[in-house]
Formats: structure tokens, sequence, C-alpha cells
């Protein structure tokens, strides 16, 4: 099965419903709960400098794309487990495709 084309404007709502309390997406921005996510796309987990993160982000060396995004939103503590993110993740493809298209473009 491969991503379902996401809605940026869907998603930009769900990053700020359901993220934005523990991530920010500009580039230069703080990092909060969690670790800014401006540039994710192409980088490897756990690599956010100034950001603590815990073993087991660091030691899966996820390079972030849209496919590995998609698999680890559906459910981020079965995907790195040991992972201190304790969103419990987005079950329905379309809400993991339509926050992915907003970081796509919030992120660059």
């Amino acid at each position: 099965m491969g991503i379902p084309e996401g809605d940026a404007k869907a998603g930009a709502k769900l990053f700020k419903t359901r993220c934005a309390q523990c991530h920010t997406t500009e580039s230069g921005g703080a990092n909060k709960i969690g670790p800014n996510l401006h540039g994710i796309f192409g980088r490897t987990s756990g690599t956010v400098p100034g950001f603590s993160y815990t073993d087991a982000n660091k030691d899966k060396g996820v390079k972030w794309e849209e496919q590995t995004l998609f698999d680890y939103l559906e459910n981020p503590k079965k995907y790195i487990p040991g992972t201190k993110m304790a969103f419990a993740g987005f079950k329905k493809p379309k809400d993991r495709a339509d926050v992915i298209a907003h970081l796509k473009e919030a992120c660059q």
C-alpha cells in the first residue's frame, strides 16, 4: 500500500491540534518537549542539535522521508521502541498523509 495523497491544509490543522504543543517547524525554531522539525526530510533520527534524545532514537538511524514518517506516525512507540514520544499516533492513513504534506511545506 502506498501513501495516500495528503492535503497540507488539513495536515496543518492536525499538526496544530496534535503536534504543535511538542514540536516547532520554523527554521531556527526552538526544541520543545520534542525536537524542532525544520529540515526533517533527509535527516537521520536523533540528530537535532541541542535536543536530548533517547538512545533508542539515536540508535535507530532512520532517515526521515515520506515513507518512514508515514510508518512512524502510525505508532511511534512501536516503530522506535524506547522513544520518549508519548503520542499514540495517527491511525488513519489519510491523517498521516495530511500531516506529512504539511511538514513538506512547513519544514523545507
